[in-house]
């Protein structure tokens, strides 16, 4: 008896031996693969150091400007500085995270496994491990990655329309910060004029040829005009630090500009429409949902297919068999089941019906991002038809004339053949005028830019996050420009 007892122990230590290195070759390397992990964060987050070094190299070279920046130069640093362009770009990875993740099939779970426990002299039940493992069939996992493609290429065209969005953006600031430009340049001209106007006035009135109301009125004519320069300043800060802003450098230093203001791009009114209606990135977006949403109702229709559960395992059972001399434990024993789901009263008929209403609401929705697109296109069409109508009247006619007038009114006062009020509303005409077609370019260019930019016009509008994939189309934010002759 107390040799078949020390041999029913020398079984129970074996089992329980067998029992802990299976544990142990379990655990390992779920052990080793999170040190792989932890070792491998500090490079993954080093890793982005190389691009910020490049980045700088490229502001630095972009500054690097004696005669002023130009627009292409400031767009280059936007590139780099913006942070809606890291947003967009990190959604992008976001979304090809989740769809690697959808794809992967789920861990087996490992255990232990006790039954009909017992202590005492005798000791006794069931021990084992198991290995348990679903299988996912009607290929889930493949549909489900699908649907993750599909807002991951949402995410690229999110990405490609806030650099369309950005780029286009700076042209905007930039041409309002070089209408500015432009009109502190006017502004100052017309103050030298006003001052050399008062000097002749005050040389008249020495020699007895003008009167004293003529001079007061000069001088206030000059102080108006250093007036309005340094209110044009102020608006010019103010359109700077807008372009700054976009660019992502708001502590940039006001700098000349380098651009042509006059010199309006030609836009055909049918052809620019058509270009916003094939090449848009609402419209792309608004096609992917339309493949997002097939991919999620075939999905559906998947899910009433059941998946596969398996186990198995060994166990070691320490009962003693009956009637067994000497006395002898049942020993080992391996199970197995297998099972499924049975859909019988929930096929995911809900879920089904409305992937397909989502199915054709997306459908729908590219037809009204069409019509949307064209609703927006119409004012801007036509405020740059009408801007650039009036900019060339003014620079071809109003202009030439304004300044014609002004000059020979001014050269008649000098020789006494014209009143002083005279060349006063002379040159009010001509500041107005001067002001006016710097306002009404400004308003050409923003309308231009907004076209050829495919109406993507606010460069910090925050990018949509690949789960919010339903605004392909948002408002357009153009900057508000007055009606020529508003302008003192």
């Amino acid at each position: 008896m107390k040799a078949a007892y020390g041999r029913f122990a020398m079984r129970r230590q074996r089992f329980w031996y067998l029992l802990q290195i299976a544990f142990v070759g379990a655990v390992l390397p779920m052990t080793v693969a999170a040190q792989d992990v932890a070792a491998a964060r500090p490079a993954q987050q080093s890793a982005p150091q190389e691009p910020a070094q490049r980045r700088a190299a490229q502001e630095v070279a972009a500054t690097d400007v004696t005669g002023g920046l130009t627009l292409e130069q400031l767009q280059e640093m936007a590139l780099g500085n913006n942070p809606t362009l890291a947003q967009a770009k990190a959604g992008v990875r976001a979304a090809a995270g989740r769809s690697r993740q959808a794809g992967l099939w789920p861990n087996p779970t490992i255990g232990y496994s006790g039954d009909e426990i017992r202590g005492g002299s005798y000791g006794g039940g069931e021990h084992g491990v198991f290995v348990q493992q679903n299988v996912i069939l009607g290929g889930k996992l493949g549909l489900d990655r699908k649907i993750f493609d599909a807002q991951g290429k949402q995410a690229a065209a999110e990405a490609d329309e806030q650099r369309l969005r950005v780029e286009n953006g700076v042209r905007i600031a930039f041409y309002q910060s070089l209408a500015m430009q432009a009109m502190v340049e006017t502004r100052a001209k017309l103050r030298d004029i006003a001052k050399d106007a008062a000097e002749t006035t005050r040389q008249l009135f020495n020699v007895g040829q003008a009167d004293e109301p003529d001079v007061l009125e000069a001088d206030v004519e000059a102080d108006q005009d250093e007036l309005a320069v340094v209110t044009e300043e102020q608006e010019q800060q103010r359109a700077w630090s807008v372009l700054a802003a976009v660019v992502g450098k708001p502590d940039l230093a006001l700098t000349h500009l380098q651009g042509d203001l006059e010199m309006l791009p030609e836009v055909d009114a049918q052809q620019i429409l058509l270009t916003i209606l094939r090449e848009s990135p609402a419209v792309k977006i608004a096609q992917l949902g339309v493949e997002r949403a097939e991919a999620e109702s075939v999905r559906a229709q998947h899910e009433a297919i059941p998946d596969l559960f398996l186990r198995g395992g060994y166990s070691y059972s320490f009962e003693q068999l009956n009637g067994a001399v000497p006395p002898k434990a049942a020993g080992s024993e391996a199970f197995a089941e297998v099972g499924v789901n049975l859909p019988i009263f929930n096929r995911n008929q809900g879920n089904i019906a409305a992937a397909d209403a989502d199915r054709e609401r997306a459908k729908l929705e590219v037809q009204r991002v069409g019509l949307v697109l064209r609703q927006m296109a119409a004012p801007i069409v036509q405020n740059y038809v009408s801007s650039r109508a009036i900019a060339e009247r003014y620079k071809s006619r109003t202009l030439p004339n304004a300044r014609k007038a002004y000059e020979l009114y001014l050269r008649k006062y000098h020789e006494g053949a014209a009143a002083y009020p005279q060349v006063l509303i002379a040159q009010r005409t001509l500041v107005q005028l001067e002001t006016s077609y710097i306002n009404t370019l400004e308003n050409a260019w923003i309308n231009a830019a907004a076209l050829q930019g495919l109406l993507l016009t606010d460069g910090l509008d925050l990018p949509a996050a690949p789960d919010e994939m339903d605004r392909p189309v948002r408002e357009i934010n153009l900057p508000i420009t007055e009606n020529p002759g508003m302008r003192p």
